[in-house]
């Protein structure tokens, strides 16, 4: 069960609240920690979600000024939605915590939705040289294909880069906990009425290696637990709370978006 382990509180006496709560799903990422949590803005607090890290990250991040909540099931949508249920503050934004994506541009992304022009306002990389493996970035413009004709929305990247209401985000009710998390956010956004809303962003070449973008296969086991949303988003198949590989082991879905 996640928890919250250490980090600042907003108790009486205590650091004032954070206008938004940044999720930071981590697994090993400690030489990025201290650039990614260096970027935030003024008023974000991060809330890092070590999902089972071997080298330290979780006690990094602490000693760093960051809420720590230990998340021991493997998984992108498991650590993304711990983090989600630990934070406070009024918005929400979700971020890689490797290093490619600079949490300063979040800043943007709110003012959209706090002027009601958008309820869910992704991210669109704008990959720099060597940033983005060719067979993932194949792969995510083939899902955005299938996004746009699904549901209408001008979309070209399902990119983990994001920001929203956090009560609007609770009553989506997600349930994956796999790679599928980020899809079936945006499918039920869609659903529900919510306006999205894509700005480009940067993207760098992460720090270290990716546990699933940077391999063959880690890109085919998102694409399949991504179909399992899809399929569910066209009324062929019913949805499991593990995505679609709830019966495969944790080992084989690390984490998460193309």
């Amino acid at each position: 069960m996640a928890g919250l382990q250490s980090g600042p509180v907003d108790d009486d006496g205590g650091p004032p609240a954070a206008l938004v709560d940044v999720v930071l799903p981590c697994l090993n990422e400690r030489p990025a920690l201290p650039k990614v949590l260096g970027a935030l803005p003024p008023g974000y607090r991060a809330i890092v979600v070590d999902n089972g890290s071997t080298d330290g990250s979780g006690a990094l991040a602490a000693s760093l000024g960051a809420a720590v909540v230990d998340e021991p099931r493997r998984g992108f949508g498991a650590a993304a939605h711990a983090g989600l249920l630990a934070a406070t503050a009024e918005f929400v934004a979700f971020c890689d915590c490797d290093g490619s994506l600079d949490p300063s541009q979040l800043a943007t992304m709110l003012e959209l939705v706090c002027t009601g022009r958008a309820d869910l306002v992704l991210g669109a990389r704008r990959p720099a040289r060597g940033a983005w493996p060719i067979h993932a970035r194949l792969a995510n413009m083939a899902l955005s294909w299938r996004l746009r004709r699904l549901t209408g929305v001008p979309v070209t990247d399902l990119g983990p880069l994001r920001l929203a209401r956090r009560s609007a985000i609770l009553g989506l009710d997600l349930r994956d906990r796999r790679s599928g998390y980020p899809l079936e956010m945006f499918l039920k956004a869609h659903r529900a009425g919510w306006r999205v809303v894509e700005i480009p962003v940067d993207y760098a070449p992460r720090v270290g290696k990716s546990k699933v973008t940077g391999t063959f296969r880690g890109t085919v086991t998102a694409l399949k637990d991504m179909a399992t949303q899809l399929a569910a988003a066209s009324g062929r198949t019913p949805q499991t709370e593990g995505g679609s590989s709830a019966d495969r082991p944790a080992a084989d879905a690390e984490r998460a978006t193309p």
